[in-house]
C-alpha cells in the first residue's frame, strides 16, 4: 500500500474501499462515453475496491475492459455493506496487488 495513499486515508479524503481513483482527464473522457461512468463518484475513492479484486485494474487497452472496471465499481456502490469491505480487503491482501484480468 502507498504511504501517500494511506495518508489520505487518515485525513479521510480517501477510504480504504472504494472505486479507485482515475486521473481527470480519464474522467472527463469516459463520463460521456460510459453511461453512468460519473456514479462512480457518489463515495470516496479506494485504496482497493470490488473492481481491483477481480482483475480490473491497471491500464484500460480496450473501452471495454473500463466499462467492466465501472460495472465492478457501481456494483460496490450499490451493494456496500461492511460485510462486502471486509471481503474486499481479505481478498486484497489475500491476491496482493497483481494485475491478473479475468
Amino acid at each position: 500500500m502507498s504511504c501517500p495513499k494511506l495518508y489520505n486515508v487518515l485525513q479521510g479524503r480517501m477510504s480504504l474501499v472504494g472505486p479507485r481513483p482515475h486521473a481527470m482527464d480519464h474522467n472527463e473522457y469516459y463520463k460521456d462515453v460510459i453511461e453512468d461512468y460519473m456514479q462512480r463518484h457518489r463515495v470516496k475513492p479506494g485504496m482497493t475496491g470490488w473492481a481491483q479484486v477481480h482483475g480490473w485494474r491497471g491500464n484500460t487497452e480496450q473501452l471495454q475492459d473500463m466499462k467492466k472496471r465501472v460495472e465492478y465499481d457501481l456494483y460496490y456502490i450499490d451493494n456496500w455493506s461492511l460485510g462486502l469491505d471486509l471481503k474486499i480487503l481479505i481478498m486484497t491482501l489475500a491476491k496482493g496487488f497483481i494485475n491478473q484480468k479475468p
